[in-house]
């Protein structure tokens, strides 16, 4: 399995939104997820170009297709997407799970609070008047 292909194929807006569209309605021909482009998406793109964009999903195998009669329909396959997590992104996640990453809106115990804005500022401790040297 090739991670580039995969996440060259995913790199696209038209792309995912293809995924979107199967995963809502799988089995689609190449007609009707034109037709859905522009009707939700208001996507300008021709039927050869949005040909390519699905060879390039399928290059990646995030789409397998079947001939029906005169008409071929494409269908989602979100196994390279399983395998992406198995072979690299769980692999990062097992190291440190996101759940014990502190986020940014919560500060962390090894962070001192921030000063509120509103509040008084803290007086600084006063130093302590020199020590004098008595002769001996």
């Amino acid at each position: 399995m090739d991670l580039d292909l995969l996440f060259r194929a995913l790199s696209d807006a038209t792309r995912r939104r293809l995924i979107d569209e199967l995963a809502e309605r799988d089995g689609q021909t190449l007609f009707e997820l034109h037709v859905r482009l522009i009707t939700y998406y208001g996507a300008s793109l021709s039927r050869q170009a949005l040909s390519k964009h699905l060879q390039v999903l399928e290059e990646a195998g995030l789409l397998r297709t079947e001939w029906q009669w005169r008409s071929k329909h494409h269908f989602l396959d979100l196994t390279p997407l399983r395998h992406a997590w198995t072979l690299w992104l769980a692999g990062h996640a097992g190291e440190r799970a996101p759940e014990s990453r502190p986020s940014a809106a919560e500060p962390s115990a090894a962070q001192p609070a921030a000063p509120q804005p509103d509040a008084a500022p803290a007086a600084a401790p006063s130093p302590s008047p020199p020590q004098r040297r008595t002769p001996a």
